[in-house]
């Protein structure tokens, strides 16, 4: 198995390589060169715990690990998990599903690929004997998540962007309190968008990211995209058998990577019937579904600021796959998209629509379902509940801990949700290394904090 650029102007990687990488050094995002197929797979998966049924996924696109080792790896990510099950999946009512995906370290769906990752990060480590320099930019949980995955692991610095202002205060405190000497917790000015340009550019420099030895933790790393497949596949398979056909998954998105990873997972054989991208007010997801066209506006700040994005990374992958994988015609869109211009496109029949939701929404849903069904949602997992399926089963992704949102949970249900483990971080002194939005300040940055030497 190996891994192409959406830009075809890289040469095939491994999956180590390719995750080493991060971002091809065209630019593009690495993609397996074909999909397998699962479905006669999924009879003997049915009956595999959550690690072991991550591994069994993971071998198929990962032949140069072991199964064996492939085991050891996801038993130790999912180990953390507050719930036996990794990502129980709830019934709400006979038609409508949640799919927990919050109870790992840091509250957060991203801690499902980011914990493997980490480990992958430490297995590259001691096998190449060169420390490693980890960058990425957030708009929330992505940050927080890589940052636990990281944590005091010999051989690793992690690199964190982050909108100044414009993520949760528990969401700062997370990337920001763990007294770990190899975590910097970098907040600069603007949007996420403005944060993830730092990062796409500084990749770009392929001499400077060669010297520092640089991969990329962001969801444009193709570990992180498979690793979100496996709880489609488990959830799938939790369902009863005559819905699973026809469900539609509901996914609150902003970089795209997370409906992304059920769209492949359904390409390689997973029954399923279609996907919902639910969008918050930054809705360019939602407008390019109903239009066709991707034109990117400003960011407005949201009580779901980790969907506070208008530049999905993750789009790229599925624009090289609706361009017929043509490579060259991926390139042109993406710098047509760079360029700030519009992109239009006829869309072919998918399997996926959208919806969004504006701020007062949010409270009224969560008001809502607490006085239906006792049920807490965070903001960005309300955003799943408008225009519901009327003829099918819907799985709704719970993305964060509402505990993580405690001030907009207050208001719309009188109370205030909370976590152990965020309540500990609340006299905890903030530790960050503010700085501009520009390539050439954060690149002498992690210069400066990675010159001690090249070996772990």
């Amino acid at each position: 198995m190996h891994y192409l650029s959406t830009r075809g102007q890289t040469q095939p990687h491994t999956f180590s390589e390719a995750v080493e990488a991060g971002l091809a050094p065209d630019g593009g995002l690495f993609l397996p060169e074909s999909l397998p197929s699962i479905a006669d797979k999924l009879p003997a998966w049915s009956k595999l715990s959550y690690p072991q049924l991550a591994a069994e996924f993971f071998t198929l696109f990962a032949p140069e690990i072991s199964n064996a080792e492939w085991h050891q790896l996801t038993a130790e990510a999912y180990r953390r998990f507050d719930s036996p099950d990794v990502a129980p999946l709830k019934k709400i009512t006979d038609k409508t599903y949640v799919l927990e995906l919050f109870h790992g370290p840091t509250l957060a769906f991203k801690d499902f690929a980011l914990q493997l990752l980490g480990l992958l990060y430490k297995r590259q480590v001691q096998h190449s004997g060169k420390r490693l320099s980890v960058l990425g930019a957030t708009s929330g949980d992505t940050g927080s998540a890589a940052i636990h995955g990281c944590l005091g692991r010999d051989g690793i610095t992690i690199f964190i962007l982050y909108p100044n202002g414009r993520v949760a205060p528990l969401q700062e405190r997370q990337m920001a309190c763990t007294g770990a000497d190899n975590v910097f917790a970098i907040p600069v000015p603007g949007t996420f968008d403005d944060a993830q340009r730092v990062v796409k550019d500084t990749f770009g420099d392929t001499a400077f990211a060669s010297s520092v030895n640089l991969s990329a933790v962001n969801s444009i790393n193709i570990a992180r995209v498979l690793a979100q497949c496996v709880y489609y596949i488990w959830a799938c398979l939790r369902l009863p058998e005559d819905v699973r056909a026809t469900a539609e998954y509901v996914v609150p998105t902003g970089n795209f990577g997370n409906v992304l990873a059920g769209w492949l997972a359904q390409q390689m054989g997973m029954p399923a019937g279609s996907f919902r991208v639910a969008t918050n007010q930054n809705d360019i997801l939602h407008r390019f579904f109903s239009s066709g066209e991707y034109s990117q506006s400003e960011v407005h700040p949201s009580h779901a600021p980790s969907m506070d994005i208008q530049a999905a990374s993750n789009f790229e992958r599925f624009l090289y796959y609706i361009l017929g994988q043509d490579s060259a015609r991926v390139r042109e869109v993406m710098s047509q998209i760079k360029s700030g211009a519009p992109f239009t496109i006829r869309l072919p029949h998918t399997s996926l629509r959208s919806t969004r939701m504006d701020d007062d929404t949010i409270v009224k849903v969560i008001a809502q379902m607490w006085k239906d069904w006792q049920y807490v949602l965070d903001p960005h997992t309300a955003c799943a509940f408008t225009d519901m399926a009327q003829d099918r089963v819907s799985v709704v992704l719970a993305t964060a801990s509402p505990a993580k949102f405690p001030e907009v949970v207050r208001q719309a249900t009188g109370s205030e949700p909370t976590h152990p483990t965020l309540e500990a971080l609340k006299s905890k002194p903030l530790k960050t290394w503010p700085m501009a939005a520009d390539v050439s300040a954060v690149k002498d940055f992690i210069r400066q904090q990675t010159s001690h030497g090249t070996k772990a």
